[in-house]
């Protein structure tokens, strides 16, 4: 109610298209999560329709449709960086198209806990988003029944899947190649690997990247250090890696075990980026300030969550749909932790 007494009329989409400085066609499409809005023209719309408090109203768009406005998303984890920011754009998108957003959390990669929380999910009608990074995620996503709609984040894949899989994902392996590439440009002899769980047995497709950029460079090729998600298991490498005098240069599969390796190395004596080089991955909010700052990779993990509600929206709403495996294109990022090897190496 304002100061003469009178309520107030609810935002329009005209009034956050006009507060915004766009159309309305944008403002539906930033709505609906569609990919092709630019980043900041989203964030403008965004900020306006917070502003001006519109809302969309999900009963009644539910009535008039027949169809559940609401979003399961399955995974093993909601706390490591990239899960996380996969989780807010998820969220981003969906509630800017007025959908409800729930979590199912993947205890176990047991066949009977998975099946147990898929059906879960499917029981909340909607649609599924499932993070497929690990055993439990790639379980759950083959577990999901034929004809419930279903997008999967996975890693990348080995080969492009079919159009009857719609799946989006990161490009590790050209993230991985590019870091390696730097470190070797450096004039480092090799890039020695400490390395995520992958999701399945295979050789995931960041080891792929780091091991393709060191046979092109005729570098040898030592054996990966095979590590957790977390500080504590970077920092149990870094003291295995730091003993080896001939170790110049280190790649992280993500940039929380490159925190647990900057904390060994210093603990050994390795001066970084003096004696030893490191980088790490993904571009989490820390890694610009560590002490050296971060050498790494950006990945956009909030976008591609934007992008994965928006192929399953497109499903929902029997829409255009988008293409059906966005890829989010990785950017090195170099900073401190990087540099030539000692002199006699």
């Amino acid at each position: 109610m304002n100061v003469t007494g009178h309520t107030r009329r609810p935002a329009s989409i005209r009034d956050v298209a006009t507060a915004a400085g766009v159309s309305y066609q944008t403002v539906s499409r930033v709505i609906n999560g569609h990919p092709s809005v630019r980043p900041s023209t989203r964030e403008r719309v965004l900020a306006a329709i917070e502003e001006l408090g519109f809302r969309r109203n999900a009963t009644a768009l539910a009535l008039a449709s027949g169809r559940s406005r609401a979003v399961t998303v399955l995974t093993a984890n909601t706390t490591h960086y990239g899960y996380a920011s996969i989780l807010q754009g998820i969220e981003e998108a969906a509630r800017a198209a007025s959908y409800a957003v729930g979590i199912g959390v993947l205890e176990s990669a047991e066949d009977a806990a998975v099946t147990a929380e898929v059906q879960r999910a499917a029981d909340a009608g909607g649609g599924i988003v499932v993070i497929a990074y690990d055993p439990a995620g790639v379980r759950a996503l083959g577990a999901v029944p034929a004809g419930l709609p279903v997008v999967g984040v996975v890693e990348t894949p080995a080969s492009p899947p079919g159009g009857d899989r719609p799946w989006v994902w990161t490009d590790d392996r050209e993230a991985a190649y590019q870091a390696t590439s730097h470190l070797l440009s450096l004039g480092h002899e090799t890039v020695h690997y400490v390395a995520i769980p992958s999701s399945t047995r295979r050789t995931s497709a960041r080891t792929s990247g780091w091991r393709q950029a060191l046979q092109e460079a005729g570098a040898p090729e030592p054996r990966p250090v095979q590590s957790s998600w977390g500080p504590a298991g970077g920092h149990a490498a870094g003291l295995k890696l730091a003993r080896d005098e001939s170790v110049t240069a280190i790649l992280c599969g993500n940039d929380d075990l490159a925190l647990g390796v900057l904390r060994a190395l210093h603990e050994s004596g390795r001066s970084v980026p003096g004696e030893v080089s490191v980088a790490g991955f993904d571009d989490a909010p820390h890694s610009a300030f560590l002490t050296p700052s971060l050498t790494t990779v950006r990945l956009d993990f909030t976008g591609l969550g934007r992008s994965a509600f928006a192929l399953l929206h497109g499903v929902l709403e029997e829409s255009a749909p988008v293409a059906p495996h966005p890829v989010s294109v990785p950017e090195l990022v170099v900073r401190e932790s990087s540099g030539p090897p000692p002199a006699g190496h």
